[in-house]
């Protein structure tokens, strides 16, 4: 599975688990201990708001704090539709993947950016499913390939306040398991 397959699978996934979000819903926790439903949204919606900005060349110091603070709105769902449209569209723009982007740590590779957006949506897809008592909208090829993806970034991440230290599963445990522990939420 390439990137932007991969990364319209993990947007679909939370896409999807954003509409199924009622009315009552968005106080709920996630496994993200510090976020609601709307928190984790709000997360997600910006950095889908950081994309085309980001994949067009912009610095950090260009967008500035514009994306900072409650960018949902009245709306979530629309909030969501509308930054993860945006996004979708400036990761397939041509020749988008072969540049660097700025980020906190450096400049890096586009097509590194969109493996990290794509892992990120993915694995908060799994907790606003958790949250909202979805089944997982992740796909186990989804889950394999972000699996060897992250694999060699999760020693990295440690100590960063990304993701928490990976918990151990058996080895009877799905795709979509592992890569959840990995990034360090306990299964259900």
């Amino acid at each position: 599975m390439d990137l932007l397959e991969a990364h319209g699978q993990a947007i679909r996934a939370f896409g999807d688990a954003v509409h199924a979000a009622g009315s009552g819903d968005w106080g709920h926790r996630t496994p993200c201990t510090k976020w609601t439903v709307r928190d984790l949204v709000n997360h997600l919606v910006a950095e889908q708001l950081w994309a085309p900005s980001l994949l067009a060349g912009a610095t950090l110091d260009d967008v500035g704090d514009r994306f900072d603070g409650d960018v949902l709105g009245d709306d979530p769902v629309e909030a969501w539709d509308t930054a993860a449209e945006a996004a979708r569209e400036a990761f397939l723009d041509d020749g988008v993947l072969e540049r660097a982007v700025h980020l906190s740590y450096g400049l890096v590779p586009a097509r590194e950016y969109g493996w990290q957006m794509t892992v990120d949506a993915a694995v908060h897809s799994w907790d606003l499913a958790t949250a909202l008592s979805l089944p997982s909208p992740v796909t186990e090829p989804l889950a394999e390939r972000l699996i060897d993806i992250v694999r060699p970034w999760v020693d990295d991440w440690q100590g960063l306040g990304l993701f928490d230290p990976p918990v151990a599963v058996g080895r009877a445990a799905g795709p979509t398991t592992r890569l959840v522990a990995l990034l360090g939420r306990r299964p259900r």
